[in-house]
């Protein structure tokens, strides 16, 4: 087996079948506009972060260089590349979800989860991620994104449920 070969049995079907259909998409030569969905299912199948192997199979699985890959996970602040809890929560401290208590809720989960911002639970389970600046989602503060969901005009009882149906 050759490198590339290699590179690429670490992607999961489904990863293959989501990169493809983004690759799709974009017309031939621009597979690289697929990099941050392709980085965003092998993340989650990966149980929330990126490794090198796994970026570099991305790359041989879409033929870009390695290094347009890297920069696009360096870059993002979706994409974590080491362990951490497999859903990650983001919680937008922007000014309009600030004036509408997003202090509270991050407050609020810290105290629920047992973790501060920046932390996982000892299960690996949540990854409560830095806080937000922006989610652009402002009419509807305050708000948060779980593994890239958007919920809206939180509240802590909300939060609760949301995050007890997480499995």
């Amino acid at each position: 087996m050759n490198e590339k070969t290699t590179r690429t049995v670490a992607l999961s079907d489904h990863a293959r079948e989501v990169i493809d259909h983004w690759v799709a998409k974009f017309p031939e030569g621009r597979q690289r506009s697929a990099v941050i969905e392709a980085l965003r299912v092998v993340q989650h199948d990966n149980k929330g972060y990126l490794t090198a192997d796994l970026m570099d199979a991305v790359a041989d699985y879409i033929d870009v260089p390695r290094i347009q890959v890297y920069e696009v996970a360096a870059f993002y602040s979706i994409f974590e590349t080491e362990p951490c809890g497999e859903h990650h929560i983001s919680v937008c401290t922007n000014i309009s979800c600030h004036l509408r208590g997003s202090q509270e809720i991050v407050d609020h989960i810290e105290k629920k989860l047992g973790v501060k911002t920046g932390e996982s639970t000892p299960d690996g389970k949540f990854f409560l991620k830095r806080e937000e600046e922006c989610l652009a989602a402002c009419v509807n503060a305050p708000m948060m994104m779980i593994d890239h969901v958007y919920y809206e005009h939180l509240t802590p009882e909300k939060v609760d449920d949301i995050l007890d149906k997480i499995e």
